[in-house]
């Protein structure tokens, strides 16, 4: 049973507990308005004050696409089917350096178009009335913000400031950026003006030291438009592009989402569109690069074997003429039919071990193979030649381009050259064994043709001339027509190439809102670090505060029991039982008046009743507490005396207009008379003996024989002896005294009072050493923040302050202004 009760009143105290903390914290609802108003305020301005960035993307797709109007069966040697791993190849150039670089310099996004905005200088590119169009190779003025003023609807003026020191850094933008390595060339301008100022006619071009540009109106420019243009580093702008997002859109598929940030959504798009193009024109070339180098072969033969048929054919003309033969027998033509195809098929085959020689020479001993000697015409049996090569060619190219960004250790550099050391290897192996095929075809052909040459000599020996130069003819013609069909064919596969790329999303701006700053989020953490700072702020005072708030943390830290409260005295004075006896202040001296009776023990019944107030330390409130529970005792009809036995800081003759001339301290020193030292007061019945004048040995008189005396001299005389004693927490002179109290008043009071300062005076009431002693809380107030304050129970009365129902006449409560003119008024 015992354990139970034991459980509820824990659950009980937890109960209490967590209610009076809530209290507390709801108490703090104006801190928390307050926080919740300025972070709110903060917020709205964050969200306009913090430049917007936007988040746009394009989708793309890379995969091998092949031409159908060929085959890796053609005699063109072309690589249709792009380079291998496409996804992490396109992922790494795009991100690139010299990616970067073309389509900056493209779009030429290292001019700034701008704005004055509210907080900032806003770029508006793609919204102004005019375009730049500058003169690259020429001096533009550097990193400086030049001002465009619309005058009319054909004009402007442009202006700006020159550099203090007279030195002004000028920037041109060289076109050959593969060769120089940078997009920037710096130069500088001596000036010795303050200011440039000129009006210029829009698609007039500029020609200064400093400008070199037409700007063109696009748009209608109102006089009195103002904007701001500026010329920045080519590769400090490459390097803010180069942060582009490459990922891939789903996992299995060869879809790429790219995706890039900024502040202006128009340029977003154009960057994203442009890099999708350039990723597009040099994926092609890297595709058709090694057809170009081919049809090029096929060209410069194809022109020398043209210059060669025509000097045969007037040799022809001539022979025929001097020897005057113009046809061959029927035996002649026959032999020549013969010795024609042999020659064919002896030259074809010939031309096929020569290239597939310089073939298998170029790839031992090159690294790079941009540019490989292998014509176009070789008729080899085996495709496979063909595609390796173009494959070999592909990630030569792929290579060079990781090599860019990446260095000779990173993974995909490594997997490249075993791949690239792998089809060299299958290269060579394939050449080898078809150069012994033709090794063996070309044995064969010249012994047949060893065989018709012996019959062509049995002929006439002008026959035998006219048929050696036609033999010649035929060689070079059909080299001629061969070579112009390998043209056509070159030049036809170059044309009708297909783009591994192809765009399946656009960038666009769809009106999507900025991904920052959010508004919404702003302000949902402005009402969060609203909510939670305070909280901290309240949880580090409540983990700070050592001071007594409550009824409740009395009870609950100390053994002595509370009597009752005493609300707070806002009047002029200490006589606040006398002077305004229905306020709520005197009621509580009422209760405690009555709660008090409990704490004489019952042989004090019929005699003099003697208490005793201490307290802590000053200030706590006791000579308040004790001239009013003498009030209360007089004017219940009992003569009472208030002793002030504060000899060191006496306070109590400034309450009853009287002087500390004389009191205590001049009966204990034998100066005067007990009756002497008493004083009338204005509230009847009520008599105070003053401290007197401040001795140099407070605790010597106070344990003198003669204080006794005086107390047993005031019990016979009165009814109600209240003495004001010093606080014990500072010195022992009360303990002294309390021998001669039959009750003890120890004030404490409320947000002033520490909690350990009563430890002692338990420590003694546990140890039975002080009985008969209680807790008053003094100063009390009603507040939220400590629970619902103390009732009927503890002599509070009816209520207090604005809670009284009418009951009470209390002070009303001072406004904001009150309060400062009290703190202002001079003390009289």
């Amino acid at each position: 049973m015992s354990k139970k009760n034991s459980y509820n009143n824990n659950s009980t105290a937890n109960s209490i507990d967590i209610k009076t903390y809530a209290f507390k914290v709801f108490s703090y609802w104006k801190l928390f308005v307050v926080t919740i108003i300025i972070g709110l305020i903060i917020a709205k301005f964050m969200n306009g004050y913090k430049e917007k960035v936007y988040s746009l993307n394009t989708v793309i797709s890379v995969k091998e696409e092949n031409n159908p109007l060929f085959s890796t069966g053609t005699n063109i040697a072309f690589n249709w089917g792009g380079e291998s791993d496409a996804m992490g190849t396109v992922k790494v150039v795009l991100t690139s350096r010299t990616h970067n670089e073309k389509v900056v310099d493209a779009l030429q996004f290292y001019i700034d178009y701008l704005k004055e905005g509210r907080y900032r200088q806003e770029d508006v590119y793609g919204s102004t009335p005019f375009k730049i169009v500058i003169e690259k190779d020429k001096p533009q003025l550097y990193n400086k913000l030049i001002k465009i003023e619309g005058i009319s609807e054909d004009k402007y003026r442009i202006s700006f400031d020159y550099e203090k020191e007279g030195t002004n850094p000028l920037i041109s933008y060289l076109n050959d950026i593969e060769k120089f390595g940078s997009g920037n060339k710096f130069s500088k301008y001596k000036s010795t003006e303050i200011n440039f100022s000129a009006e210029y006619s829009f698609g007039e071009k500029i020609s200064l030291p400093f400008f070199n540009f037409t700007i063109n109106s696009v748009g209608t420019m109102s006089p009195g438009d103002v904007y701001f243009i500026k010329f920045n580093s080519f590769d400090d702008t490459v390097k803010n592009y180069r942060n582009m997002k490459v990922n891939d859109l789903t996992d299995g598929a060869s879809i790429l989402e790219l995706k890039l940030e900024g502040s202006n959504k128009k340029r977003i798009v154009d960057y994203l569109n442009e890099s999708v193009k350039v990723l597009e024109r040099d994926k092609k070339s890297a595709k058709i690069a090694y057809a170009e180098n081919t049809k090029k072969y096929i060209d410069n033969l194809f022109e020398k074997e043209s210059d060669s048929l025509k000097i045969l054919e007037k040799e022809l003309s001539r022979y025929r003429s001097k020897n005057n033969i113009f046809n061959l027998s029927a035996q002649g033509t026959r032999i020549l039919e013969e010795i024609t195809l042999l020659d064919q098929q002896k030259r074809a085959v010939t031309n096929n071990i020569e290239e597939l020689d310089s073939l298998n020479n170029y790839i031992i001993t090159h690294n790079k193979f941009n540019n490989i000697p292998v014509p176009a015409i070789i008729q080899i049996a085996d495709g496979k030649i063909p595609q390796e090569v173009g494959e070999l060619i592909s990630k030569t190219t792929v290579r060079e381009k990781l090599r860019n960004v990446v260095t000779d250790n990173h993974p995909d550099i490594i997997r490249l050259d075993n791949e690239i050391r792998t089809t060299k290897k299958i290269i060579v192996e394939n050449i080898r064994n078809l150069r012994n095929t033709f090794s063996n075809d070309l044995e064969k052909i010249n012994k047949r043709l060893s065989v018709t040459l012996d019959k062509q000599k049995a002929l006439p020996e002008k026959e035998q001339g006219l048929i050696a130069y036609e033999r010649s003819y035929d060689m070079s013609e059909a080299n001629y027509n061969y070579l112009k069909q390998k043209s056509y064919e070159a030049g036809t596969a170059i044309a009708a190439n297909v783009s591994d790329v192809k765009i399946i999303d656009t960038a666009k701006d769809l009106g999507n809102g900025p991904i920052y700053p959010i508004p919404s989020f702003n302000y949902l953490v402005a009402i969060m670090l609203s909510i939670v700072l305070p909280l901290f702020y309240i949880i580090i005072s409540e983990v700070l505060d050592n001071k007594i708030h409550t009824v409740e943390e009395i009870e609950g830290t100390y053994a002595i029991p509370v009597l009752g409260v005493v609300g707070r005295n806002n009047w002029r004075n200490n006589l606040a039982v006398f002077e305004r006896p229905k306020s709520s202040v005197a009621e509580s001296f009422r209760a405690l008046r009555s709660n008090i009776q409990f704490l004489f023990t019952k042989n004090t019944e019929s005699k003099t009743k003697t208490l005793l107030l201490t307290s802590s330390v000053s200030g706590e409130g006791k000579t308040m507490i004790s001239i009013n529970m003498a009030s209360v005792f007089a004017l219940s009809g009992k003569k009472t005396v208030l002793i002030g036995l504060d000899l060191r800081k006496p306070k109590i003759f400034s309450d009853f207009e009287l002087t500390n001339e004389n009191g205590v301290v001049n009966y204990l020193i034998g100066q005067n008379e007990i009756e002497e030292v008493i004083n009338k007061t204005q509230i009847p019945n009520l008599d105070v003996i003053l401290s007197g004048p401040i001795p140099p040995n407070p605790s010597e008189l106070l344990i003198s024989d003669k204080t006794a005396v005086m107390i047993k001299y005031l019990q016979v005389k009165y009814d109600y002896v209240i003495i004001d004693s010093p606080p014990i927490g500072l010195v022992s002179d009360s303990l002294e005294l309390f021998k001669f109290s039959d009750a003890i008043i120890y004030v404490i009071r409320q947000n002033y009072s520490e909690k350990g300062m009563m430890k002692m005076i338990d420590d003694k009431y546990k140890n039975k050493e002080v009985t008969n002693i209680s807790y008053v809380l003094n100063d009390f107030s009603l507040q939220g923040k400590y629970g619902y304050g103390y009732g009927y129970g503890y002599g509070y009365g009816y209520g207090y302050g604005k809670y009284g129902n009418g009951y009470h006449e209390d002070e009303p409560s001072s406004n904001f202004f009150t309060k400062i003119f009290k703190l202002l008024k001079p003390k009289s």
